[in-house]
């Protein structure tokens, strides 16, 4: 690894060799885990090396992995519009299944660091408006097609493109052109500067497909260079995997994956217990209690920067009023609802996402419930006791959504608003009038705070469900993202997150801790700040022990 006049280029070929060889440790709790440096990576040049080997892997396994047999992992249902598209993923389940099949062209190890992924080699100028990757030799797809420098390009094309819907369509679109240089080699020319951009190119939905790839099929089409190939696929049902001998990493160790989506939490709860499943994702707390109680079952638990926001819109009434929104966070009385809704497996936030961003701004007083207040400042908003509003959830808006949207319905009354809670099913909720909603609720997984603007509150972003547009906020988010300055950086990300903390359109009362279960015939179970590894592409590392 060197660094070099005018640049940084990272040598790191072996990094994931190196993280690779080593059985990696359990996500020391899903999105966010002690990972205080983790995020040191912000730093522009530094970035690009992702962690040291200690960061990326823990020691061997005792046991060597044992090769063979059928791994069955229960997950959330989706719908029967649901495809394997490699770039418009919106649901849990659709989601958890791409990350199967599908490579970015850099990754992320177990503390949020940027490690190689397609490619092992990238590099940026001195002001991040221009990055350069090189592919790994001999990478191929599913279909045995070599990857190439305009296999990148298409894809990138491809998730700017309006009409794919891209779920990080806004992190693609910061790209303004691409050049070939060779066969392997990729340079990207930014919009503006950008000097986080590789962990642009670490995200997951950016991956990478075959030039021409269209949407897929049922599993005709669903093309990639992951671990798995996909053998079947029923929509709002389940997905078959088998391995891909020619995977370019670790693993697969199994002969077989199949994803089994149920819709009831009771029964996928029921489906691990009776021996349907062998591995199940995303518990509810009640439900993790009962697994770590249960013969036969392990819990694993990861204390993430997951966040499940309430999302207030603030171009529409009443939200449009910064004092209504300032009321509505101080409603909540957030340790009853992590307690209630969360079933205890999580902890208390202050209406701020990237938690585990080292400029996360922790000298912020935590808020607390204060209905005297929030009763003087709907007040002063023109409601004396005479508001009501709607309150749109459903199970597939995350852990314990639909609890928490009854607490602080409840809660709510000592401010004297009338919530109405109107639950949806999936299909509907992320329907037609999802980012419509005037008050509602929504998921996230753990990011860097500048990295989650792209997605989530960026005006442009695929997701921005609160409809933030603030222009003070937006300028100093995009000095944020040029400033080669680590220490500057810093300063504005605190300033940016204090304006969300000030009059943001997110009530963010808690992260999650991310309980999945398993038998206790599983091996290789990985956690790390991404959170448990169902969701991840980790079912290549998992094996059935001996």
């Amino acid at each position: 690894m060197s660094d070099q006049e005018g640049g940084s280029s990272f040598e790191v070929g072996k990094l994931w060799e190196i993280a690779n060889s080593k059985r990696v440790t359990r996500r020391t709790v899903l999105k966010g885990a002690a990972a205080t440096g983790a995020l040191a990576a912000l730093g522009p040049i530094a970035a690009a090396c992702g962690g040291s080997e200690s960061d990326t892997a823990a020691s061997p396994s005792a046991t060597a992995p044992k090769k063979g047999g059928h791994i069955r992992s229960g997950i959330g249902q989706g719908s029967a519009k649901d495809n394997l598209d490699a770039h418009a993923t919106l649901n849990e389940p659709s989601d958890s299944m791409q990350w199967q099949s599908y490579d970015s062209v850099l990754g992320m190890d177990t503390k949020m660091e940027v490690i190689p992924g397609l490619a092992d080699v990238w590099e940026t100028n001195e002001d991040g408006t221009q990055w350069t990757i090189r592919l790994k030799p001999d990478l191929e797809f599913h279909n045995g097609k070599t990857v190439t420098a305009d296999d990148v390009i298409y894809s990138y094309n491809r998730c700017k493109d309006p009409e794919t819907n891209a779920s990080f369509s806004q992190g693609a679109r910061g790209v303004k052109d691409m050049k070939k240089v060779d066969d392997r080699t990729v340079v990207f020319m930014m919009e503006q500067p950008n000097v986080i951009f590789d962990r642009v190119l670490a995200n997951h939905n950016l991956a990478v497909v075959p030039e021409g790839y269209q949407v897929p099929q049922g599993a005709k089409g669903s093309i990639g260079t992951g671990p798995w190939k996909i053998e079947s696929f029923e929509p709002g049902q389940q997905a078959v995997f088998t391995p891909f001998p020619n995977y370019w990493g670790e693993g697969p160790y199994a002969d077989k994956l199949t994803m089994i989506q149920f819709a009831d939490p009771t029964a996928r709860l029921n489906a691990l217990l009776g021996g349907t499943v062998d591995y199940m994702i995303l518990l509810e707390g009640s439900q993790a209690d009962v697994v770590k109680e249960s013969p036969g079952f392990e819990l694993h638990t990861s204390k993430s920067g997951a966040w499940n926001p309430f999302c207030m819109a603030v171009d529409q009434k009443p939200l449009d009023d910064e004092r209504v929104r300032q009321a509505f966070r101080l409603i909540v009385e957030r340790q009853q609802m992590v307690d209630q809704a969360l079933g205890g497996y999580g902890w208390v936030g202050n209406d701020m996402y990237g938690v585990y961003d080292p400029a996360y701004p922790r000298d912020l007083p935590q808020r607390e419930q204060d209905l005297e207040q929030a009763r003087s400042l709907l007040k002063q908003a023109g409601y004396d006791n005479d508001l009501t509003i709607e309150l749109v959830t459903s199970e597939a808006a995350g852990l314990g959504s639909v609890l928490a949207a009854q607490v602080f319905a409840e809660q709510a009354k000592g401010a004297g608003v009338t919530v109405k809670v109107n639950k949806l099913v999936e299909g509907m909720f992320y329907g037609d009038d999802y980012l419509t909603y005037t008050f509602s609720q929504d998921w996230w997984s753990s990011n860097d705070y500048l990295s989650a603007t792209n997605e989530a509150t960026g005006p442009g972003a695929a997701y921005n469900e609160t409809h933030w547009n603030d222009a003070e906020w937006l300028k100093i988010v995009q000095e944020a993202f040029a400033s080669v300055d680590a220490e500057k950086r810093g300063e504005l990300i605190r300033a940016a997150s204090t304006i969300e903390y000030e009059r943001g359109g997110y009530i963010i009362y808690g992260f999650l801790v991310l309980c999945d279960g398993a038998t206790d015939k599983l091996g290789g179970v990985v956690e790390d700040v991404w959170g448990v590894s169902a969701s991840r592409n980790r079912y290549n590392l998992m094996y059935f022990k001996a």
